[in-house]
């Protein structure tokens, strides 16, 4: 991704958070900080690369962007939070409501932007990934992108379902401990499945979108 690119996603989450700072209400002020942490791992992308940084500096980033990569399609669960506001009438049609439309269309756009360019940064850090440990080869790092993004679906179940944030791991990991031991359950693993299967299917899509769209510069 060109330096011009980086910058406009930089002013757009930027303004995009303090707007949501000041217009999301309860119970949807939790918006702002799901967006925010949604935000890190595809700025934490823009500062690796396929030969920056130096060994010794790249495995600590591309460490705590998994730490915080699930924080991006995790907004996608978020959509659930939208049955707050009854958006059935009695009738069982839609309400057209502004309310609930003007909060819909606030998730959505947290939703797409972090999880669509959350999917970008895993197709970055697995390229370079791949790069240094098999010199690109395919098959790496198809495996390299399996891994995350079953590592990434642990990660929404703790996020959703145990309620642990990122942040909370480094602020209080010894409180955490006796949560995660006890959270393998068939439940927990088939939601695991359902979540891996939905990201690669995304993260498949994405990716030939790019691809073609690198193909048909080139012809």
């Amino acid at each position: 991704m060109n330096r011009r690119a980086r910058w406009e996603i930089r002013i757009f989450f930027v303004a995009w958070l303090i707007f949501l700072f000041f217009r999301a209400k309860d119970p949807f002020s939790f918006l702002v900080l799901n967006t925010f942490l949604g935000y890190i791992p595809i700025e934490l992308s823009f500062h690796i690369g396929r030969q920056r940084p130096r060994a010794w500096l790249f495995w600590p980033i591309v460490l705590v962007w998994l730490l915080f990569y699930p924080n991006a399609p995790y907004l996608l669960t978020d959509l659930f939070h939208l049955s707050l506001l009854q958006p059935y009438a009695v009738s069982g049609l839609l309400r057209v409501t502004p309310h609930l439309w003007i909060y819909f269309t606030y998730m959505i756009i947290s939703a797409i932007s972090c999880s669509f360019l959350g999917f970008w940064s895993l197709n970055y850090v697995s390229e370079c990934i791949s790069l240094r440990l098999g010199k690109g080869n395919a098959v790496v790092r198809l495996l390299v992108v399996v891994a995350l993004t079953f590592l990434t679906s642990v990660g929404l179940y703790i996020g959703r379902f145990l309620r642990i944030h990122t942040i909370y791991l480094f602020l209080n990991p010894e409180q955490f401990i006796r949560p995660l031991m006890n959270m393998w359950t068939p439940n927990m693993w088939i939601f695991v499945g359902l979540m891996t299967f939905i990201q690669l299917f995304c993260y498949w899509v994405l990716y030939l979108i790019m691809t073609n769209s690198r193909q048909t510069v080139d012809d």
